[in-house]
């Protein structure tokens, strides 16, 4: 979904589990809510007020507004952290100030100072004293590997919504629907060849009972007149002559 949107220039700007409808029969997954959507244009200063807070990436934090699609692939990595790591929401700060806290507990404070230094963000000052660093849990190398590659400060450096589907982390579901498909297919050539067979009969019993309903050609066919098509006041030069 995001892939589909990104790639036709828009931004969502407010991804989260409550934008998110599963269709578990159908395996079918829906973003809804397109409200805070905005068209994407390099260059452009956008407003830093979007997203929930829990799902807003720290450029919004920090009053970056130069930013772009990527904005939705730190909400989407904050999701995913949530499912993960079962703490819903995964940065569950206060207000606007704890919620970079929050995730610079997480991800430490060093890479976010690279951040700030390189985008010229002035931090706000009550920040200095209560930066701290705590790091991650345990999960599977290629979770904790997409979830680095997703919630990262500079926004230039996470994955594309095309990057993140191609990670290694969705090689099982990718290998899954790969064993469904021939399961569907199986044995094609005896199913081809019953159905050309009853294709045929049905044909033949077709023909036999039209043939066999239908009345007699007559032997000489029945004349049927011309249609004569009048012409109005016609005059005796240009009349048809019968």
């Amino acid at each position: 979904a995001l892939d589909y949107c990104h790639s036709m220039g828009i931004m969502h700007r407010d991804v989260k589990p409550h934008n998110v409808m599963i269709d578990h029969e159908n395996r079918k997954l829906r973003l809804i809510d397109w409200g805070l959507a905005e068209f994407y244009h390099p260059g452009q200063e956008y407003n830093v007020r979007v997203a929930s807070r829990y799902f807003k990436g720290p450029e919004l934090l920090v009053d970056y507004q130069l930013y772009d699609y990527s904005l939705d692939m730190w909400s989407l990595g904050c999701m995913l952290a949530s499912m993960i790591f079962r703490k819903e929401p995964f940065f569950h700060g206060h207000d606007n100030y704890d919620q970079l806290v929050r995730i610079a507990k997480v991800l430490g404070t060093e890479e976010l100072y690279e951040y700030l230094d390189k985008y010229q963000i002035e931090l706000d000052p009550r920040f200095n004293d209560i930066l701290g660093s705590d790091n991650q849990h345990l999960v599977s190398p290629e979770a904790l590997d997409f979830l680095d590659k997703l919630l990262r400060y500079d926004h230039q450096e996470r994955l594309t919504a095309r990057e993140a589907m191609d990670h290694a982390y969705f090689f099982p579901v990718v290998k899954e629907s790969r064993s469904i498909q021939p399961a569907v297919n199986s044995n094609p050539t005896p199913a081809t060849t019953n159905a050309s067979s009853t294709n045929t009969s049905t044909t033949n019993s077709t023909t036999r009972t039209a043939n066999s309903t239908l009345p007699p050609t007559p032997m000489i066919p029945t004349p049927v007149p011309p249609p004569v098509t009048p012409i109005p006041n016609a005059s005796p030069v240009t009349a048809a002559v019968p």
